[in-house]
Order: structure tokens, then sequence, then C-alpha cells
């Protein structure tokens, strides 16, 4: 995977850093030369560059970047205005990262992919994220055992829990399972609105787009999601 981040303070560093050492290439862009600089031996490639001009990031690989991680967190407004370009150059995907509510709703108006909220979110459990395919958030309860959100696999749509036979083929619970709904932001823009549809029961049809909240170990887990791509 390629990866693009803007941002190289203490959460974006460590996320590059992190992105790298599973073996993706990895962009990272900051306006402080020292920090530039601090990370060129740890980190793929890294320029030092205004995010905020337009000619500049034109010249970035765009298209041949997966995702693109909008990591500032110092100046609101220049995370705003990145945002909005990556938004424009229309690239794959796009993370931006939210410093309040009001900031968060700016960027759900932008249309971005998804938020990040680095006070409450590692870099180490969003590199799992990313870096694990199907993966769509993970939250650890010990070294051995986590909580996992994936997406449904396809050969699983329109089955039941029971049919499936989840628990006797990957040795791993199904809790519950997550909807994703099409809602219009507040200039009109349109996104997803996650909806919890409570405990699973045996008879709790998957569908295409939802979402597992699985228990188990980190092992069968890997596992899981290994044989699923």
């Amino acid at each position: 995977m390629k990866y693009l981040i803007v941002g190289l303070g203490n959460f974006g560093a460590s996320l590059a850093e992190k992105l790298t050492n599973n073996g993706n290439e990895v962009i990272g862009i900051d306006t402080s030369l020292s920090k530039v600089e601090a990370l060129k031996d740890k980190v793929s490639h890294t320029i030092c560059m205004d995010a905020t001009d337009m000619h500049a990031v034109s010249g970035l690989p765009l298209k041949d970047t997966d995702i693109v991680i909008v990591a500032i967190g110092e100046d609101q407004g220049a995370n705003i205005v990145v945002t909005a370009l990556f938004k424009n150059l229309q690239v794959k995907r796009l993370i931006s990262r939210a410093i309040n509510p009001l900031h968060e709703n700016i960027l759900q108006a932008l249309g971005v992919d998804e938020i990040v909220h680095p006070e409450e979110e590692t870099a180490e459990r969003w590199a799992k994220k990313l870096c694990l395919s199907g993966l769509v958030d993970s939250f650890a309860l010990s070294k051995e055992f986590s909580i996992v959100e994936v997406n449904v696999p396809e050969q699983y749509e329109n089955k039941t829990v029971e049919e499936i036979k989840f628990r006797e083929k990957y040795n791993l619970i199904i809790l519950t399972t997550i909807k994703n709904t099409e809602v219009k932001s507040i200039v009109g823009r349109h996104r997803i609105v996650n909806q919890v549809q409570g405990v699973a029961s045996p008879d709790l049809l998957l569908e295409h787009g939802d979402v597992l909240v699985i228990y188990g170990s980190n092992k069968d887990i890997q596992k899981f999601l290994k044989n699923k791509q």
C-alpha cells in the first residue's frame, strides 16, 4: 500500500513510522525542515513543502497513492484547506484529523472518508487498522485478545450467523453488527452514519455493507482476515 501523510507531529510521525515498518511505502510531508530531517531515515520518503500550495501538491504521485492522511493538528485552518485541496483532487481515500466537534462537522461537510481523533486513538491502532485488509477498527483487551470491526466477507452475505458456523469455523464470536446508513450533511453532502444493530442472534441475517463486531484471540482474528482476502 502507498500512503501520503501530511503533518509530521507526534501522531503523524508515529503513524508514518509504523506504516513504513509494516512494509508500506509512505511519503511524509511537513513544512518544518527539522521534522522532515528527523524522519528521513525512518520513513520511505519525506518532503519539506507547503501542502496548502495547490501547484506543489499537484506534483505529488496522487494517482499511485492509496490513502492520503491529513494529520495536521496545530493549525486548524491549514488542516481544513489541505483536506479540501486533496478532496478536490479526488484522491482514492481521504482521512483527516479533527481537533474539536466544530472542526469535525466541517470535515464531514467536505466529504472525507474517515476522521481521526489522535487524542483518543493511538497511531498503533490506526496502523493496524490500515494494514490489515478488511479491518474497520480494533480495540485491544489484552496482548492476546481484541474486539475488532470487520467488513462482512462477500461469501457470507445474505446468510445467517447460524448458517456460516462462524464460531466453529474461526473460533471467534460475533458480538453485533453495524449497518452503514447514508444521510445528508449540514451542507447537503452525503455521509455515512453507523448504526449498531444490537446483540447478534443465530438468525441474524448478514447483508452487503454490514460490519461485523467480533471478539477473539489476535491469532484467530489475523487468520480469519487472511482467509477472507
